[in-house]
């Protein structure tokens, strides 16, 4: 399971949501999208904890929670949704 991490700063960098994270359990992964034009982060990134536990821990304890200027939004990330747009056949 991922976490979802929203209305973040544009200064946040991996390291900086790492370090947070860190405080609830072992980081496995994070990614903070960027926008495919300017190059510029998004505002909401993605962390991946070694546990469903420390997930649910870390969860609990920042949403909502002032950080960096902002109020993190902090919950489970949904499944990426499919695309079919390309998958329809031309008559």
């Amino acid at each position: 399971m991922s976490i979802y991490v929203g209305n973040l700063s544009y200064d946040v960098t991996e390291e900086d949501l790492t370090s947070v994270f860190a405080e609830y359990g072992t980081v496995k992964r994070v990614q903070l999208p960027t926008d495919r034009e300017t190059g510029r982060m998004r505002g909401f990134g993605f962390v991946e904890l070694s546990a469903e536990t420390e997930e649910n821990a870390a969860i609990e304890a920042l949403d909502g929670a002032e950080w960096m200027g902002r109020d993190m939004r902090v919950n489970k990330a949904r499944p990426r949704e499919q695309n079919n747009t390309r998958s329809f056949a031309r008559r």
